[in-house]
């Protein structure tokens, strides 16, 4: 074999490197191009879509205005409410108590909450309207908050809650959850609530931090995630998204786009602000069995556990709205049983022409959405920022999003 000098080595390698690099731009332009596309067709305003590996970005794209009416362009950087999509974050905050023998997964999470000692369970209501309630059999552990097998339910799926909250003023903005009955007993099924918040409040309690503190610490400056936070800083108002609502017509009203107020108490469940880059920091660390930029946020054993069904043969993540106004319909996999992790909704079967069985997800309630697929080391993210979740577009645009993405 001829050697050949340094000059004709590089040539070579330029070369070869060409058709790699050409690939990756045809397949960017065709993610572009679908969301584009759907955004135009679907009536969406403004959307920020990102894909990476384990240990690369492979695609970055922003659509559309900020708002409806400064005229400034969406940027890879915009800030998104992402609602909650918080609850993967507290969870693994939890799993990093747990792995320091400061929290026991199965114990009566009283323990540490005592409020959460005695609690009932909402049977209906009688003639006069009164709730009947009965106490709950067994106790609520960290498990059942962190698998929503608790029996504490959000209003906006369930009408029993939501007739209770009615009578009882409900929840307020800015606070976490009240304590509210549960609406079956520990363990027996599985209902979307407010298990999170409940498991933030347990964060702060063991570890003396407020919530705010103890991410800040322990998850998200570890992982470069800068633009994550409860409370938002002034300084990064003209990067936030403005939110809408789908009207009747199909058309999205603008809402007012102010300053978010700081909140009274951080909510485990919903309360983070964050970027497609900060949040795929994230998922990165998932499929990096814990590692991320460099450091040890979780135990490989731990993240085994995040990404394994918890809850055996009870059906998880489908939801009949009570609040069309808040939320659609809830069924991401029509026809098949899904499970859930600590932290994820995970699917036994594979989607059509997109994410691995065994991959993970969940979403924020202004339409924002997350899948990891650690079979093909993959996780993307896109936000969105409006009304109802669930909007048969935005699930439609995040469906053709995600066939690009497996067909590049």
């Amino acid at each position: 074999m001829t050697a050949i000098s340094r000059r004709e080595f590089s040539a070579i390698a330029l070369a070869l490197a060409a058709p790699a690099k050409n690939l990756f731009a045809a397949s960017s332009s065709s993610i572009d191009a679908t969301i584009r596309g759907g955004m135009t067709r679907r009536k969406i305003p403004t959307v920020v879509a990102m894909v990476g590996t384990a240990d690369k970005i492979t695609y970055t794209g922003a659509f559309g205005k900020r708002d409806a009416t400064s005229g400034v362009d969406a940027r890879l950087d915009t800030i998104f409410a992402i609602a909650s999509m918080t609850k993967a974050i507290t969870t693994t905050a939890a799993m990093q108590l747990v792995e320091q023998g400061k929290v026991d997964l199965h114990v009566p999470v009283s323990k540490y909450l005592p409020e959460l000692a005695k609690l009932d369970v909402l049977d209906g209501f009688d003639s006069a309207g009164k709730p009947i309630l009965h106490p709950a059999t067994k106790p609520v552990t960290l498990h059942h908050l962190m698998t929503h097998t608790s029996g504490f339910a959000y209003d906006v799926w369930d009408a029993r809650m939501l007739k209770y909250n009615t009578m009882h003023g409900g929840p307020s903005a800015g606070v976490v959850a009240p304590l509210t009955p549960l609406i079956f007993e520990p363990g027996t099924r599985w209902q979307y609530g407010t298990g999170l918040d409940w498991t933030g409040r347990l964060v702060e309690a063991v570890s003396g931090l407020t919530l705010e503190q103890y991410m800040r610490r322990n998850i998200l400056d570890p992982l470069g995630m800068k633009d994550t936070t409860f409370v938002f800083p002034k300084e990064k108002f003209d990067r936030l998204a403005g939110s809408y609502t789908r009207q009747a017509n199909g058309e999205v009203k603008p809402s007012p786009r102010a300053m978010p107020a700081v909140p009274k108490q951080f909510n485990g469940g919903g309360g983070l602000y964050s970027t497609a880059p900060d949040y795929i920091a994230f998922m990165q660390m998932i499929l990096n069995r814990g590692k991320g930029r460099g450091n040890r946020i979780l135990q490989p054993k731990t993240v085994a556990m995040m990404t394994t069904n918890q809850i055996g043969e009870i059906s998880a993540g489908k939801l009949k709205t009570v609040r069309p106004e808040i939320s659609s319909d809830v069924d991401f996999h029509p026809g098949v049983k899904d499970g859930y992790t600590y932290g994820f909704l995970i699917n036994a079967v594979g989607y059509q022409g997109g994410r691995s069985a065994g991959s993970l997800a969940w979403a924020g309630v202004d339409n924002t959405y997350y899948w990891i697929d650690p079979k093909r080391s993959l996780c993307a993210v896109v936000m969105m920022q409006f009304l109802p979740f669930a909007d048969l577009q935005a699930v439609g645009l995040l469906g053709d999003f995600e066939k690009a993405v497996y067909t590049a």
